[in-house]
């Protein structure tokens, strides 16, 4: 078993037994104590888990897993709607966009069938088929069909992505730290933000609130690369000044309830 994968289970152990000692997870995972304490330290410095006297148990700032898309489109729906909707003043005509799949991104895609003369490239055949109705070119990545999400992912998403270099991209994320700037829980995924961060001129990152403080397994980019963060204002547990001077512009949108 490769250590990543471990890794994983690790943590899906713990989210189902609460806690566990190095010796139980070296009994459940039949390798020495010795290995089981690598994969602690690797994920104690992604803050996935917290070292107790005994033993280990997860780190609630942790994301692991989200829900599926129709739930997640409820959760902080009117956030959600207030974020893609202003995101569209960074838009002007003529503009090339990567948009990411993501429960706020619709939102943004739906206020975007009113601009003209825009190229859009998308790995989300949601935001595709809100786009068909609009006068916009539309390109559609192609790749793994993940059901649940509406998203498509994989080696022939990023191979496409390549090709590729719009001026913005409109990166959607269920993570997001001061230190450790966007995180993904998921490998696969994260490594498509990577090839879209990589590819476009300017990164705008659209998240509610709620995925402030939070932090995934896999790095997608840091907080330097984030050219705008448009969010609400909604968490009042968020230490607001820290992420102003964190990141280069923060966009702070009004939330119609």
């Amino acid at each position: 078993m490769l250590p990543a994968e471990r890794e994983q289970l690790i943590i899906t152990f713990l989210k189902a037994n609460k806690k566990a000692t190095i010796h139980d997870l070296a009994t459940e995972f039949n390798v020495h104590e010795a290995t089981i304490r690598r994969d602690l330290n690797k994920l104690e410095q992604y803050n996935q888990i917290k070292r107790t006297h005994g033993g280990v148990v997860l780190n609630n700032t942790e994301v692991w897993d989200e829900l599926n898309f129709d739930d997640r489109e409820t959760s902080y729906y009117h956030e959600k709607v207030a974020i893609g909707q202003h995101a569209v003043t960074f838009v002007e005509d003529n503009d090339t966009l990567f948009i990411d799949s993501g429960s706020t991104t619709i939102h943004f895609a739906r206020a975007l069938t009113q601009k003209h003369n825009l190229t859009i490239i998308t790995n989300d055949i949601h935001i595709a088929t809100v786009l068909k109705s609009s006068s916009n070119q539309v390109i559609v990545t192609g790749g793994v069909l993940y059901k649940d999400n509406y998203l498509l992912n994989g080696m022939i998403t990023n191979e496409i992505l390549q090709r590729f270099n719009p001026n913005k991209l409109f990166l959607a994320t269920p993570a997001l730290d001061l230190e450790k700037g966007v995180t993904h829980f998921n490998d696969a995924l994260a490594a498509t933000k990577i090839q879209m961060v990589k590819q476009a001129k300017e990164v705008y990152v659209l998240t509610d609130s709620s995925k402030f403080d939070k932090v995934s397994l896999y790095h997608v980019c840091p907080t330097s690369k984030v050219d705008v963060l448009i969010t609400d204002q909604s968490n009042t547990d968020i230490d607001w000044e820290a992420y102003t001077d964190v990141f280069n512009k923060i966009v702070p949108v009004k939330v119609n309830i």
